[in-house]
């Protein structure tokens, strides 16, 4: 199965697919599934607008609600996650995932799916120490405030996740895992970001919540975006500290859809011939989260995830009674219904204007119709309804009547436990500014013009176990895959060989004559406090 896998989309969904197209032709390939990693942009209309966190010249309404309104229909299944550019009001109806738009699927908070054999795990969102513990308190109309924490991550997912034993074939992210870093080509990624070096150093760069999942769940890749370059990885999972590796992920991030940037990758991964390009549930997901119900937070005070050494319940990963009985309550049919419905009015460029008018009032919070039959299939609750009925406030029950059940469908009693994680307050969560993205304030749509994406080799370096070294010179880092101790070999094919396909061709080296001639590289002073703590989030 041929995937795609895209950086930050940053609204730009026309020139994502008119670039896969132009790869179908040239190449002769057929391109089956696309991943999306994080700043979506689903924005359905101007409303929406109004709840990304973002300045007023980056929001621009782009061409999310051409495909919400039916006007196009996504020519390639498309799945993402969230990140932190976001209409965040939208991905809320939606907390365990759905269809934001006809053949568009939204992972949800957390999640995992099934495609032809290929099992995705997703987490959308970016990691704020500040919000970890909370519940998914925030709802529309926001304050500046929760605008913000609306994307932040939370721990009752990461638990959630860890309870997975069965293999992940993909996990998807926009945050990177804290420590990836170390297993890539270290030094040409701070030649590209050098106001990286003192995250990098102190192994601050990225999610730790995301770098104790990837500890956990090894999956066979990783895909992520959110800063903004190309950086790939392997990352050894040995059983034994310091031994040999005995399973290896694969790691890579991408850059955001602009001209020349490196944004798009195409890749095979086996998958069940015998089985349709088909969204299905997956089992074991469904039963965690059936068994993890009373868990769901909606309060703004600490929601603690329990752990040993209490008489309750802390170990979740199902049992086959639990998936047989799940299995039933599903009558065995897995397969994710097509039951999008539009739940606003979509954007209309002939009477809504070019621009963000001021007069354009917040979107109050509302409940979705998938969510809502998914919680009855599941008898769990939609945090969305939990929200609106904690606060009386009026919402339209005309898509079905919410379920307020707080208990499990097994009856699993609520746990109160004291039980707290220990993370560093990490990076900040804002959107990187660049010079090459400059949508005119108050635009709702911008024309770019892509170089023809080509054919292109990726070289990996191998896994390095040694974590304590973290920088050596670019020439020290090793090409060959030869010192990794894996039985399948294919596994080293995907990111080394002609199977790969990115957006441009600047991933080769020039000679020293036309890089002298380039200049020395500029940043912005700004980029350089990009992750360092503050008060407030920066977008």
């Amino acid at each position: 199965m041929k995937i795609a896998v895209e950086g930050c989309a940053h609204g730009e969904l026309e020139k994502i697919y008119e670039a896969i197209e132009h790869l179908q032709q040239k190449e002769g390939i057929k391109v089956d599934l696309l991943l999306c990693c994080g700043d979506f942009q689903s924005t359905r209309n101007l409303q929406d607008l109004k709840c990304m966190a973002v300045p007023l010249k980056y929001k621009a309404i782009c061409t999310f609600y051409k495909y919400f309104s039916g006007e196009k229909i996504a020519p390639i299944l498309t799945v993402f996650v969230g990140g932190n550019h976001e209409a965040s009001n939208y991905l809320q109806e939606l907390p365990y995932g759905g269809w934001v738009a006809p053949n568009i699927y939204y992972m949800g908070y957390a999640g995992v799916i099934n495609i032809a054999g290929v099992r995705i795990a997703g987490i959308s969102g970016i990691y704020k120490g500040r919000d970890y513990f909370k519940g998914h308190y925030e709802k529309p109309p926001y304050s500046d405030d929760t605008k913000i924490s609306a994307y932040h991550v939370r721990n009752v997912e990461v638990f959630r996740m860890k309870q997975v034993q069965q293999p992940i074939d993909v996990f998807l992210s926009h945050d990177w895992p804290t420590g990836v870093c170390k297993h890539g080509d270290t030094a040409r990624l701070l030649q590209k970001k050098p106001f990286f070096t003192d995250e990098v150093i102190t192994n601050r760069l990225g999610s730790e919540p995301n770098g104790e999942l990837l500890t956990c769940l090894k999956p066979s890749y990783w895909f992520a975006a959110h800063l903004h370059v190309k950086f790939a990885a392997l990352v050894p999972h040995p059983e034994v500290k310091g031994g040999p590796a005995t399973k290896v992920t694969k790691f890579l991030a991408l850059d955001k859809c602009l001209p020349r940037r490196q944004f798009l990758q195409v890749l095979d991964i086996p998958h069940d011939e015998t089985k349709s390009i088909t969204l299905e549930y997956d089992l074991e997901w469904l039963t965690i989260l059936s068994l993890t119900n009373h868990l769901t937070s909606v309060k703004k005070c600490a929601n603690y995830m329990p752990g040993k050494g209490h008489d309750s319940r802390w170990n979740f990963t199902p049992t086959e009674e639990e998936k047989d009985r799940l299995r039933l309550r599903m009558e065995n049919n897995m397969v994710i219904p097509k039951n999008f419905v539009q739940t606003v009015t979509p954007y209309n460029p002939d009477t809504d204007g070019s621009s963000l008018e001021f007069n354009i009032s917040y979107p109050k919070a509302q409940i979705n119709p998938q969510t809502t039959e998914f919680c009855r299939l599941l008898g769990i609750d939609d945090p969305m309804a939990l929200l609106l009925a904690s606060m009386n406030d009026g919402f339209d029950d005309s898509f079905g009547t919410p379920n307020y059940n707080r208990r499990s469908w097994n009856d699993q009693p609520c746990l109160d436990s004291s039980r707290e994680l220990s993370f560093s307050s990490l990076n900040e969560d804002e959107e990187l500014s660049s010079d090459d993205q400059k949508p005119v304030g108050g635009s709702v749509g911008r024309s770019l013009s892509f170089s023809p994406p080509t054919l292109g080799r990726i070289s990996l370096p191998t896994p390095r176990n040694n974590e304590s070294s973290t920088f050596e010179e670019e020439g020290s880092f090793a090409t060959s895959n030869s010192s990794v101790d894996i039985a399948d070999t294919t596994l080293m094919k995907i990111f080394s060989g002609d199977d790969i396909i990115r957006s441009n061709p600047d991933d080769v080296d020039v000679n020293t004559d036309e890089k002298k001639s380039c200049g020395p590289k500029k940043f912005k002073r700004r980029n350089e406090s990009m992750y360092a703590e503050q008060e407030e989030d920066l977008s």
